[in-house]
């Protein structure tokens, strides 16, 4: 693959020297445990964030997004800006910023990027672009000491601390590590990561995104109710976080517990006990190559994630229901055949998940896309990289 590109050179004046990537992921299994120390199961896919990269020797971070105006950060100046909460230029800072407080003597560098992982996929691009800027930052000026879970936990600390996201920590180590991971998050600044020997073109089966059409922008609130809701649980035990309340205990004092937090609090919380005994299983069945158990669970986390976390559809959207649509038209192809569909990361808005056996897959494609629109329907593959170095010369 040639990797030369004539943009940079017009845009900044001289020519790349490093080329840099960080793939997209998709949650597997696990949705929404990360922020309460629970368990995944996701994969990084073959659609990825590509950086030209050179350094230079001023104290600024230029980056020009392909189709966005260029962020231009300035080291000397590490301050969290409210306004540039939700913006690019805080996931840089708060990178660059995180480094700088590790002991990594952060300089300028210029970058041009381009992405197939298109933002507000629900294949997390943010993530991407976090693990992409770490990586790049790891190789030039910290002699890439950092690990991969280092820099995904570095990534999660930006999009938290400057961007204002309280998201978890599973979008950014799956884009990081790579491949199809399990990830037990009890300790998150030590979490137990393992890769996954798992091939779904193997077992006659497809792996697909469907674009729902729906638009997750300033749905921050809605997001961070769910972890606002379970953090009301957890309080009532005294605890901070789901992973360490006592499942036999919550069902003994649930009760109280519904009339101190709700009952959307609770059923949360149910979703997220019962997800995490999924995951387990999950990995167990794809261990022993019985696609067909693991297919089962797919179905048993998406009808959980709709009836108990409620991240289907915005509380009070009558007649905007994107997710629920695509789910039901996704169902309706499926009907019959061994596949299975659930709603796909944070939810709310965005995407869902659908395993399609492959005998099937061209039907299901058209069937999806006559239904939602044309480019709807992506077809994906895991990518067995995470972030990396590419390339060095010139470009």
């Amino acid at each position: 693959m040639s990797y030369v590109n004539p943009h940079f050179e017009k845009i900044f004046g001289e020519k790349a020297t490093y080329v840099f990537s960080a793939p997209g992921r998709t949650e597997l299994s696990g949705n929404h445990t990360d922020h309460q120390h629970g368990c995944v199961l996701a994969a990084a896919i073959n659609l990825e964030m590509l950086a030209w990269v050179r350094k230079t020797d001023t104290d600024l971070i230029r980056v020009m997004s392909e189709g966005y105006p260029i962020s231009v950060i300035d080291l000397k100046d590490m301050d969290i800006k409210e306004e540039e909460k939700n913006t690019t230029n805080a996931l840089i800072r708060g990178v660059a910023a995180k480094f700088m407080q590790m002991g990594c003597e952060v300089k300028g560098f210029d970058a041009y990027v381009t992405s197939t992982v298109l933002p507000g996929s629900g294949l997390s691009s943010s993530a991407a672009y976090e693990t992409l800027i770490g990586t790049i930052i790891n190789h030039l000026y910290y002699g890439a000491k950092a690990t991969a879970v280092e820099v995904a936990q570095i990534g999660q600390w930006a999009e938290n601390v400057y961007f204002g996201k309280p998201c978890g920590l599973m979008d950014q180590t799956a884009s990081s590590v790579g491949n199809i991971i399990s990830i037990d998050f009890a300790d998150t600044a030590n979490p137990i990561v393992e890769k996954i020997d798992f091939d779904f073109d193997s077992a006659g089966y497809a792996l697909c995104i469907i674009d729902s059409g729906a638009d997750h922008a300033d749905l921050t609130d809605e997001y961070a109710a769910m972890p606002g809701e379970l953090k009301k649980v957890c309080a009532f035990f005294g605890k901070e976080f789901l992973r360490e309340v006592d499942e036999d205990e919550f069902y003994r004092n649930i009760a109280a517990v519904r009339k101190e937090t709700g009952d959307r609090a609770v059923l949360r919380a149910i979703h997220v006990f019962e997800e995490n005994k999924r995951v387990a299983k999950q990995v167990e069945a794809l261990k022993n190559n019985d696609f067909e158990t693991f297919l089962k669970y797919v179905t048993e986390s998406g009808l959980s994630s709709w009836r108990f976390l409620q991240n289907v559809t915005v509380a009070g959207r009558i007649a905007h229901q994107e997710v629920a649509f695509a789910l039901a038209i996704a169902e309706k192809l499926l009907k019959g055949k061994k596949g299975a569909c659930r709603v796909h990361g944070g939810g709310l808005a965005g995407t869902i998940q659908a395993f399609v056996p492959l005998a099937d897959l061209e039907e299901f494609k058209a069937g999806m896309e006559a239904a939602l629109g044309a480019g709807k329907c992506h077809v994906l593959a895991i990518r067995a990289d995470g972030g990396v170095l590419v390339e060095e010369g010139e470009f």
